[in-house]
């Protein structure tokens, strides 16, 4: 590990591309797969929504805070905040919403809110990124910060998902995800990752670094398909519809292959219904028609291609099921709001 720095404030995390981690997130999805299996049900779209989740950057910030200590971290767009208790107790407020948590609990704020925390006693809560830390890297701080009272210790940290779906899917979470490790399983294996995150932090032994980046993202997908399998909100929307066994499949079909030229007719083929059986249900559950979905998925995928690649705008239409560029650029400003110039600018 390199060596850390001298003490400073925290900067806000500076995201980068291309950490990929697809292994572990085949692991979580496996994981959502066999959950499924085991209660004799098959195996819908959810598997394939967190199949493309996918970490574009990470921050992670093992702390050590001792009573009273209080924290506020601030609002950040496209962020999942994330919280692991590994000892002591924190209080975590965000939107309004107060959780106790314990060691082994985990905490999300999945649309990237600004919340704050504190310890057992009520304490100022400064901005985190004005506390003096120990800087490893761009993407790893040591914070230490109270008033030297009993000790907390927790990972905080924040993701990125660049992938449509995993967008989609992460709009679709609630204000807080809050996981409770006395109401796990014996089968669960969060608190073992949290135990295993809890060892990494404390022996800073060569490679911590890498595999305490790597357990944040377990945990979050953990978190996440947790939520997904146990919540009842989980159940209605879009999470409620790729879980429907014909809808679900459509879905799954649209993302993967979003350069066919789909139509009503060709999907409710894809799933054995009749034309407008299936359009009628995708729209209730779902939310919009069938080809809306199709028109939409197809410009935030191009999106994502516009601002990862150098890819020519009538490459990234042709790769969307577009053969003009003309009319992918039309659908694009009025999916998106602006032309695949502008947006690929931004």
């Amino acid at each position: 590990m390199a060596k850390a720095s001298r003490n400073h404030t925290i900067r806000p995390p500076r995201w980068t591309n291309g950490q990929d981690w697809a292994s572990i997130i085949d692991m979580a999805s496996a994981e959502v797969i066999r959950a499924e299996a085991a209660t004799g049900n098959r195996v819908s779209a959810i598997g394939e929504a967190l199949r493309f989740v996918q970490m574009s950057g990470v921050f992670y910030c093992p702390s050590i805070l001792s009573e009273p200590w209080g924290l506020e971290l601030p609002a950040m767009d496209d962020t999942v905040w994330f919280h692991a208790l590994t000892s002591g107790h924190a209080t975590i407020e965000v939107e309004g919403e107060v959780r106790s948590v314990l060691p082994g609990d985990l905490v999300l704020a999945p649309h990237g809110n600004g919340h704050r925390a504190w310890g057992r006693e009520t304490a100022p809560t400064p901005l985190v990124f004005e506390l003096p830390h120990e800087e490893i890297n761009e993407h790893y701080a040591i914070l230490r910060h109270g008033g030297g009272g009993d000790v907390t210790n927790i990972v905080c940290g924040g993701i990125r998902f660049d992938h449509p779906a995993a967008r989609q899917l992460v709009a679709s979470l609630p204000a807080v995800i809050h996981i409770e490790a006395s109401k796990s399983t014996r089968s669960d294996w969060m608190r073992a990752t949290i135990d295993l995150m809890a060892e990494e932090t404390r022996t800073l032994a060569p490679g911590s670094e890498a595999v305490v980046s790597r357990l944040c993202d377990i945990v979050v997908i953990q978190a996440i398909r947790t939520w997904i399998e146990r919540d009842p909100a989980a159940q209605t929307g879009w999470l409620g519809a790729l879980r429907d066994e014909q809808i679900g499949t459509a879905i799954a079909r649209i993302h993967a292959e979003p350069e066919r030229d789909w139509s009503v007719a060709s999907l409710a083929d894809e799933v054995a219904m009749s034309r407008s059986a299936f359009a009628a249900r995708f729209t209730e559950l779902v939310g919009e028609s069938a080809m809306r979905y199709v028109t939409r998925w197809r410009m935030h995928v191009a999106l994502d291609i516009l601002r990862r690649t150098d890819q020519t705008i009538a490459a990234t239409a042709a790769q969307v099921g577009y053969d003009s560029e003309a009319s992918f650029s039309r659908a694009f400003k009025r999916v998106v709001g602006e032309s695949p110039r502008n947006a690929r600018a931004a």
